[in-house]
C-alpha cells in the first residue's frame, strides 16, 4: 500500500493466529458510473479493458476525506454464473461504489472477492460485500499480516480517511489461504491465483484470467506513483526479471492506468529499484550510513514519479536495512 506501511520484519516479530487477527477486528469498528460518495471526489468509471474484465482506476494520491480512499485499481472479471472481485478499494464507500457498478453490469453472484495483498487501500472495501457472502481469498501470509497491523490500519487510517468514509470499515482476512497456485471457475471462466514470493510484501497474489490473458499485478507494478518497499527490494527485483517472460496480454497495476503492456510496464518500476539498489550498494560499501542514503540515493528518480517525497526516503531506508546485510 502507498501510505502506512512498515517493514516486513516488524511484522514478521509478531506470531499471531487468525483467531486473534478476529478478535481484534470484531472490536473495531453500457460502463457505470462509480459515484465515491460522501466525500467530494469527481464520479470514477469502470472500464471492460477485455471481455467481461472490468477495471476502476484510482487516483494518485494519499488517503484523504476527499478521495474517500479511491486511490488504487479494483476491478471484477464477470463468467457465465459468477463474478469475482479484485481488490475492493481503500473504503466500505469504494467498496460500495464498485459492488454497484458490478450490479450495473450483471445480476450474477459475487461468489469471490480477491486480495492481491493486505494494504488498506485494497481491502478496506471488503465489508461492502459481506452481505454476498463470498470466499475471501488471499496470499496464505496475508491474515498473519493484517493481524499485526490491524490496530495500526484501523487507528491511522480513520483519522486519514475521516468519519464519513471510514464508517463501518473493518478488516476481513481471507476465508480461503491461497499457497501456490489455485484456480477459481466463474463458469467457462477460470483464474488463475499464483502466491508469489516477498517481492512488494511476503503476500502478493497475483490473478490471471485465461480466457483473455488478463494479468491483476497489484502493488507488483507501479505506474506513476513512486513504488513503495514493504517487503524485500532484492525479491521484488528477481519477481519481475521472472515475470518479464509470462505470455500475459494485457495487465492491470495496483497503481496507474487501467490496463498497460506487458512486460513493458515495468521497465520504469525495475530502473527504480535498480537505481536504489545501486545507489544503497555503493553507499554501504563506502562506510556512509543510513542518513546518508536518505540523502542521496537514485534523487535522479524524482522527476519521474508521483508522490516521490512522501516515499522514497522510506524506500530507501528499507532498501539499506535488507542491503547491508548482503
Amino acid at each position: 500500500m502507498p501510505a502506512n506501511f512498515q517493514s516486513t520484519r516488524d511484522s514478521l516479530q509478531i506470531a499471531v493466529s487468525r483467531r486473534a487477527l478476529l478478535a481484534v477486528l470484531a472490536s473495531s469498528a453500457a460502463l457505470p458510473v462509480l459515484r465515491i460518495l460522501p466525500a467530494k471526489a469527481a464520479a470514477a468509471v469502470v472500464s471492460e479493458i477485455a471481455p467481461g474484465v472490468f477495471v476502476h482506476q484510482g487516483r494518485h494520491a494519499l488517503f484523504s476525506p476527499d478521495n474517500a480512499g479511491d486511490i488504487s485499481n479494483p476491478g471484477f472479471v464477470v463468467g457465465q454464473s459468477a463474478v469475482a472481485v479484485i481488490d475492493s478499494g481503500g473504503s466500505p464507500v469504494v467498496g460500495t461504489s464498485l459492488r454497484e457498478a458490478i450490479r450495473a453490469v450483471t445480476d450474477k453472484p459475487i461468489r469471490y472477492v480477491i486480495n492481491t495483498h493486505m494494504h488498506p487501500d485494497h481491502v478496506f472495501g471488503n465489508v461492502a460485500f459481506e452481505a454476498d457472502t463470498p470466499e475471501f481469498v488471499g496470499h496464505h501470509k496475508m491474515a498473519r499480516g493484517l493481524a499485526a497491523r490491524a490496530e495500526r490500519y484501523l487507528t491511522i487510517n480513520k483519522g486519514l480517511l475521516g468519519d464519513a468514509a471510514f464508517a463501518g470499515t473493518k478488516l476481513i482476512p481471507p476465508s480461503r489461504p491461497v499457497t501456490g497456485r489455485l484456480e477459481l471457475d466463474l463458469g467457462h471462466r477460470t483464474l488463475e491465483l499464483v502466491a508469489r514470493p516477498t517481492a512488494h510484501t511476503d503476500n502478493d497474489l497475483t490473478v490471471r484470467d485465461t480466457e483473455t490473458g488478463t494479468l491483476f499485478m497489484g502493488d507488483l507494478l507501479f505506474s506513476g506513483h513512486v513504488p513503495t518497499i514493504d517487503g524485500s527490494i532484492k525479491g521484488w527485483m528477481a519477481l519481475l526479471e521472472k515475470m518479464a517472460g509470462e505470455p500475459n496480454a494485457r495487465i492491470v497495476p495496483g497503481h496507474g492506468p487501467h490496463s498497460m503492456p506487458w512486460p513493458a510496464a515495468a521497465d520504469p518500476l525495475r530502473h527504480y529499484l535498480d537505481a536504489i539498489a545501486k545507489d544503497v550498494r555503493s553507499l554501504i560499501k563506502a562506510g556512509k550510513t543510513l542518513s546518508d542514503a536518505t540523502e542521496t540515493a537514485a534523487l535522479q528518480e524524482k522527476d519521474a514519479w508521483l508522490l516521490f517525497d512522501e516515499y522514497h526516503k522510506r524506500n530507501v531506508s528499507a532498501a539499506f536495512a535488507e542491503l547491508e546485510w548482503e
